[in-house]
């Protein structure tokens, strides 16, 4: 059947790594593959040079860093792949953990130099509770780093799963002559300057035309290294992939795009299809025809000169028509999507049809927050986003009291992205919110934008606080009523009630006095 069909080449994956590993990097010479892009932009491009094609945001551009999440659409040996590119900094994690619920599977990237570091591994904790299979890529062969057998050990030993290395590295840092496909036994020859590799036939990791090649104290260490693995690790079982339980690993240097071909080819053979998604119904098949999704992220301002927002929605069952209605369950009423988009970046064009799988930015006029479910059919609603607890907290203020209106908009859109969480003290209203981020350069992005999107001249004035948490009683229900210990009860974006505190310490006391009473760190 097409529906069916349609639905299974479909590929949606995300790329996780620690800061300065090269994702943005790496994420470009994929869509130069992908037949994208006609030349990858240069992250951290000086003046006159193209910028990152999936950083679209000024701030990204100027600071070189990624701080949003892009999603990008391109097709590679029949299938349509869908590309979340997520940001790396620790500050920006809760928009990265929405971005992974989206995926069915994901790309580990590692620095070859650095190993598994802290970011990588909190993400990769996301995507071991999930069971989402992952691809590894060590990045930065081109440079002096750890040899091949400790990365390995590194990534085993740090995150608990098993690697499969598919290509071999011949070499490293100046001493980097190439790879060794160990499926396809191949040797891949790589000089600087030339993105395409000489591709050698062999007959094995043996094979003499290895020693013509790279000479003989590299190809000793070669055949060492590859006596160990051939004892050492088994044959690739794709099921322990799918489960998340083993890692297919290749290696090589996104800034010469040595490697990449390599790893897209492989993402090609082995990443699954869309899975089925849990619901409060039960298991929701992506093939079966009942149309259903949910929104993972929210984003204001795409497009400035018409103040736009679109909801980003993953569709996780059925077909998506344009101009379709559908239920969205929250809210108990139908909605026409009359405008949906596909995204390179902040670049968009118009769709009429979309399959489970895919990802839809739906031009949105408030009706959508993130973790809505929208279906045709019977309702359900998929699992809950959690929020991450913020940690960090400040009010602002504006020196023109005619703009207050326009800073209560600006930041209750940016709030709705997720990008801030906005709480309340019930004696003052809502007027006058506590604003409240999991990490320092979320500030940073939000004075920036509320002056570069909204032309609003803010101050940001700290709060003493570090600790939020939502009090829940023994029926599951929050609680309302006083605490015992003092502390007063503020109010979330949704009503619910929640305790600001200065330090752990106070957290502590609380729990003490107040026995029956579960702080969680979620709203749910």
């Amino acid at each position: 059947m097409v529906f069916e069909d349609e639905v299974l080449r479909r590929r949606t994956f995300a790329i996780i790594s620690h800061p300065d590993a090269g994702k943005t990097t790496i994420t470009e010479k994929i869509l130069w593959l992908g037949g994208v892009i006609r030349e990858a932009g240069e992250v951290h491009g000086k003046s006159g040079t193209k910028k990152a094609t999936s950083d679209w945001m000024t701030l990204e551009q100027q600071r070189g860093v990624s701080i949003t999440s892009s999603v990008m659409q391109f097709d590679f040996k029949g299938l349509r792949v869908n590309l979340l590119d997520t940001p790396g900094h620790k500050d920006f994690g809760e928009d990265t953990y929405r971005t992974l619920i989206a995926a069915d599977c994901a790309a580990m990237l590692i620095d070859a130099a650095k190993g598994v570091e802290a970011q990588t591994r909190k993400l990769y904790e996301v995507c071991r509770l999930r069971r989402t299979p992952i691809f590894t890529f060590a990045n930065k062969m081109d440079r002096e780093g750890k040899d091949p057998l400790a990365l390995i050990d590194d990534v085993e030993t740090t995150l608990g799963i098993k690697c499969y290395p598919v290509t071999w590295p011949i070499g490293i840092g100046d001493r980097f002559k190439g790879l060794y496909h160990r499926l396809r036994k191949e040797l891949l020859l790589y000089e600087k300057g030339r993105v395409e590799a000489e591709v050698v036939k062999v007959d094995g990791w043996n094979d003499p035309k290895i020693l013509e090649r790279v000479g003989e104290e590299l190809f000793k260490q070669m055949q060492e290294e590859m006596e160990l693995l051939e004892v050492a690790i088994g044959d690739f079982e794709q099921q322990e992939f799918i489960e998340g339980k083993v890692s297919p690993m290749t290696f090589g240097s996104a800034k010469h795009n040595w490697g990449v071909d390599l790893f897209l080819e492989l993402f090609a053979d082995y990443a699954p299809p869309p899975m089925p998604r849990k619901s409060s119904i039960g298991e929701i098949k992506p093939t079966d025809k009942n149309f259903s999704g949910f929104v993972f992220k929210i984003q204001a301002n795409m497009d400035r000169k018409h103040r736009d927002r679109v909801a980003f929605l993953r569709i996780c069952s059925g077909t998506f028509e344009r101009g379709m209605k559908v239920r969205h369950p929250r809210l108990d009423r139908e909605l026409r999507l009359s405008y949906a988009n596909q995204f390179l970046a902040r670049e968009r064009e118009t769709i009429d049809l979309a399959f489970a799988g895919d990802i839809v930015g739906i031009i949105d006029t408030g009706y959508f927050k993130i973790g809505d479910t929208i279906v045709w059919g019977k309702d359900l609603e998929f699992e809950p986003i959690p929020r991450f607890s913020p940690e960090i907290f400040g009010r602002l203020s504006i020196k023109d009291p005619l703009k207050r209106k326009t800073l209560q908009k600006g930041v209750q859109q940016l709030a709705e992205e997720g990008t801030i969480q906005m709480l309340y003290d019930p004696q003052i209203g809502k007027q006058d919110p506590i604003v409240g981020v999991v990490g320092e350069l979320q500030f940073d992005v939000l004075l920036f934008r509320l002056n570069d999107e909204y032309q609003l001249d803010v101050r940001l004035d700290r709060l003493p606080f570090t600790v939020a948490r939502w009090p829940f009683g023994k029926d599951g229900q929050p609680v309302k009523e006083a605490l015992k210990g003092g502390s007063r009860l503020y109010l979330d974006e949704d009503e619910r009630p929640v305790v600001l505190l200065e330090k752990e310490w106070d957290l502590n006391w609380l729990k003490k006095e107040n026995p029956d009473v579960e702080f969680r760190v979620t709203q749910r």
